[in-house]
């Protein structure tokens, strides 16, 4: 199982390139369209000319349905909102700006999610510091 530290920054970074226009046309190669998740440096495969990293060792994989674990691009179905888009789906009938927001919301959405587990997390795990002023010699 994969670490939800690393997840939650993952999420954070992949928000942070979104919100700085990452996703805008590459300077080296303007007439390409730039592909959500894959052109982030948060794919493991970003950058190499083929795949060379399985998707399944990605920590965006936990989000994937079961059903689409094997699409080529296994990551374009995590499902986005309550509707089931995925970007897949938005792809095929929206245009980037829709993408992005789409993809802005899930990630806020995940992020508020992780940190709530991690703040239970965490007060699950603080000792008890007025039980341990009776366990003191005095």
């Amino acid at each position: 199982m994969k670490d939800d530290r690393n997840l939650l920054d993952l999420l954070k970074f992949e928000l942070s390139f979104l919100e700085q226009g990452g996703y805008g046309r590459s300077v080296h190669t303007p007439w390409k369209a730039t592909s959500l998740f894959q052109d982030s440096l948060t794919c493991l495969n970003f950058g190499e000319a083929e795949k060379v990293h399985p998707c399944d060792e990605c920590a965006l994989f936990s989000f994937v349905p079961g059903d689409s674990r094997n699409e080529k691009v296994p990551c374009h179905h995590i499902p986005l909102n309550e509707r089931g888009d995925t970007v897949a789906s938005v792809d095929r009938g929206y245009n980037q700006a829709d993408m992005e927001d789409a993809l802005k919301q899930w990630l806020r959405r995940m992020i508020a999610h992780l940190e709530e587990e991690h703040g239970r997390t965490a007060c699950a795990q603080e000792p008890d510091s007025g039980s341990a002023k009776h366990h003191q010699p005095r």
